[in-house]
């Protein structure tokens, strides 16, 4: 008991000092990313020729771009008219710097790396409120900051669009450093699914918008050099039109859907045509935007976009369903196609908005439009790929056509034929067949290496002796140039080879009469003198 009183202080200690931790990493997110945008916005006006402003002005103008960068809208105050304008259109390319900062801060919240693994870390909802709650006080502060200067910030989407960003991105930051877990398989299928399907849709859309850009890509030249005559104006439109380049991917595949995009509130661009009158201002991507009148073909044909990526959809998840039954297939394709479509609007609410009052009220893609007939285009023709890569899937697989075996050769006929030919060749009335015309040559000719003479013909030092290895004796089996297997091809007539055993399924040969031998002589008596005869040496009994 005194273990656990003495030890509670200094868990709780640890907690909290886990959690200040990452509360301050969340307001150093926001912090470098306010700063990268304030360097950015200083080097543009003192690049600039005719600067407008001081300091304070330079300083606004980034609070207030950092603010569009996470969906709050901004008032202008100096315009023309002398009313406030409204500006919506969030350069999404920017809008990717906070949300990469606040996914990192959240992920190291919880994977700090080798070295310190053993210091306190927060549980994963505190540490996506602790990040996001240090994020979000910056942000206060700067959208204080913001209404004392020419783009102040509209205090509704202040307060609705920050927070769910930040806490998305904090959130993703947290499941990245879990690993990444889902609740089943089936979910991990439909989240695959809905990011196929939304990068084949944006993909598709930014090549659209770019084979239009390059379509007219006269008339955006001009534009562009008609906006700033000095290259640090020129510049700082190349950087903007860089950080649009996504809403412009974006704008493709809303046009592909259907709904299209408007330009103004009083025309809308869809394949079927430009209906209204455009306000367009001079922009060098909105020099892409399609004529006024009826669609072609070429206008007809961005609607093959969606209906990929639809498919592409429904195979991903019918490559995984074949094991699953049809209704399990059929709401995993309903909820990828929902998940996609939720993505789709939100990308088109942020890449549209309002760029001032009156006509500007309305531009760019309607994002509940966009996103219904996201949803549209994935249940349609997302659920037939599906169930039938399923179907295709689940076949029964034909069985493999296995080659008959061979027959098995028949010992016993090949045993016969061995005999026939043997005592046909014995008794000399062998016929000789096409195919073993040169075997009596080869045999002629092996004898004659052997002996140095001609068949019948003595060998040097000997008579002639019969081949033990003929060939006939062996149906012509044994043929080869030296007449025997056996045979020696160095001329020795002494060479006598030794016998093999026969194999399994060979008859054992008979074996030889040996000749018999013949009879021992008895030995001739050496020659000498008679008994009866004397010699001159020879001496008598009594000598």
């Amino acid at each position: 008991m005194t273990h656990h009183v003495t030890e509670q202080p200094l868990v709780q200690g640890g907690r909290s000092a886990a959690l200040a931790a990452a509360c301050v990493r969340g307001g150093v997110a926001a912090g470098l990313g306010l700063g990268a945008l304030a360097v950015l916005v200083i080097a543009a006006w003192v690049s600039s020729p005719f600067p407008d402003g001081g300091p304070g002005d330079v300083l606004h103008a980034a609070a207030g771009l950092w603010l569009l960068a996470h969906g709050v809208e901004l008032i202008r105050t100096d315009t023309l008219s002398g009313l406030p304008a409204p500006l919506g259109v969030v350069p999404l390319l920017l809008a990717a710097l906070p949300v990469w900062l606040v996914h990192r801060a959240a992920r190291d919240t919880l994977d700090p790396g080798a070295g310190v693994r053993d210091r306190p870390r927060p549980s994963p909802s505190g540490a996506v409120a602790s990040v996001a709650g240090g994020y979000l006080l910056v942000t206060a502060a700067v959208v204080l900051y913001s209404e004392s200067g020419p783009l102040p910030a509209e205090l509704v989407t202040a307060g609705l669009w920050p927070p769910a960003v930040v806490a998305g991105a904090a959130g993703a930051g947290v499941w990245t450093a879990l690993g990444r877990p889902f609740p089943g398989p089936r979910w991990a299928v439909l989240a695959r699914a809905a990011g196929l399907g939304l990068g084949t849709l944006l993909t598709g859309g930014a090549v659209a918008a770019a084979a239009s850009t390059a379509w007219h890509a006269g008339r955006a030249q001009t534009v562009f050099l008609g906006l700033a005559g000095e290259w640090s104006g020129r510049a700082v439109v190349l950087l903007l039109v860089l950080a649009l380049l996504p809403n412009a991917a974006v704008w493709g595949a809303a046009y592909g859907l259907g709904p299209g995009f408007a330009l103004g509130t009083g025309a809308l661009a869809t394949p079927l045509g430009l209906a209204g009158d455009p306000a367009v201002p001079p922009f060098p991507l909105l020099a892409a935007v399609p004529a006024e009148g009826r669609g072609t073909w070429l206008h007809w044909a961005v609607a093959a976009v969606p209906l990929v990526a639809a498919v592409l959809l429904g195979h991903r998840v019918g490559r995984s369903a074949r094991t699953w039954t049809a209704r399990d297939t059929a709401l995993t394709v309903l909820g990828a196609a929902g998940a996609c479509g939720a993505a789709v609007a939100v990308l088109a609410a942020a890449a549209g908005g309002p760029l001032g009052s009156g006509r500007l009220a309305a531009f760019g893609p309607v994002g509940w439009q966009t996103g219904l007939a996201a949803v549209l285009w994935g249940a349609c023709a997302g659920l037939p790929a599906a169930l039938g890569v399923r179907a295709w899937g689940r076949r029964s697989p034909r069985p493999k056509r296995v080659p008959a075996p061979a027959p098995a050769p028949d010992l016993t006929k090949t045993k016969t034929k061995t005999k026939v030919e043997v005592e046909a060749a014995a008794s000399g009335d062998r016929e000789l067949s096409r195919k073993e015309w040169w075997r009596p040559t080869l045999k002629w000719w092996g004898r004659l290496r052997r002996t140095g003479a001609a068949t019948g013909v003595p060998a040097p030092g000997g008579a002639p002796q019969e081949d033990p290895y003929d060939d006939d004796l062996y149906g012509g089996s044994y043929g080869n140039a030296y007449g025997g297997p056996y045979g020696d091809p160095f001329g020795d007539t002494g060479y006598e080879p030794y016998d093999f055993l026969p194999a399994a399924w060979e008859p054992s040969p008979e074996p030889r009469p040996k000749p018999d031998p013949e009879p021992d002589q008895a030995p001739e008596p050496a020659p000498g003198p008679a008994p009866d005869s004397k010699g001159p040496g020879a001496e008598g009994p009594g000598a």
